[in-house]
């Protein structure tokens, strides 16, 4: 655990030994599951700290994340970003959303053994749960490290953010013509590209950049459109 300790402090995020063993325990627990559900393809330790880990964290310093309260995860997959955050920072409450099911049972068993109490895990793809009372417009921050383009990806996640709320999507470093591609469709969903971050931490290798997204105004009622409609055809 000693690369989660130095990123931790290179983060300025507080922790004590109960964090750092919540930490330890969810890695062995998903790697456990993953022998026989598919979850990562990290198997090793080491990889799994700085793939899932660290790079989660690296939004904990931003402004938009302290201030949030109600934060969303879409396609969470194994719990990334949002378990890593929710250990960090207990005073906010976490969804955590995956549009398969098995993954969202084993978060929800490990954070129940763990006593993680801020995480909430839901099964629902994000064209469903983004037209639903209590969801729609209703958080302050969205995350989503989940593999699809930046248009798509904000079809998906800008439905449940608050007008001044943010949308921050991990991508590649090299995403210049997706981001250029997907300022028309963020627009008309009610964002707008606030700034870029590089993510940079001393002694890591990080492949990660961080799209800061804004909610200006309210996304049309239209948005998403019919489950699997935004990934086949993107809005552009």
């Amino acid at each position: 655990m000693k690369q989660l300790i130095a990123a931790l402090d290179g983060l300025g995020i507080s922790y004590d030994e109960t964090i750092l063993e919540q930490f330890r325990l969810y890695m062995e627990g998903i790697l456990k599951w993953n022998e026989s559900i598919n979850i990562t393809s990290i198997k090793e330790k080491e990889e799994f700290i700085q793939r899932h880990y660290i790079d989660s964290l690296l939004c904990a310093p931003a402004k938009e994340f302290r201030k949030a309260k109600h934060i969303i995860d879409v396609g969470t997959g194994g719990g990334f970003p949002g378990v890593p955050l929710a250990l960090i920072a207990p005073d906010k409450e976490f969804v955590l959303m995956d549009s398969l099911n098995k993954r969202i049972k084993i978060i929800q068993e490990l954070c129940q053994e763990l006593g993680i109490k801020n995480v909430t895990a839901v099964h629902d793809r994000a064209e469903d749960l983004a037209q639903k009372k209590g969801h729609r417009e209703a958080y302050d921050l969205c995350l989503s490290r989940a593999v699809a383009n930046l248009s798509t990806l904000s079809e998906y996640c800008l439905p449940f953010l608050k007008r001044g709320g943010y949308f921050l999507s991990y991508k590649s470093l090299d995403t210049g013509k997706e981001i250029k591609q997907a300022k028309k469709a963020i627009h008309i969903l009610g964002g707008n590209i606030d700034r870029e971050e590089i993510a940079d931490l001393d002694g890591f290798d990080l492949q990660h950049k961080i799209i800061f997204i804004k909610k200006i105004k309210r996304t049309p009622a239209k948005f998403p459109r019919k489950a699997g409609t935004p990934s086949k055809d993107p809005l552009i």
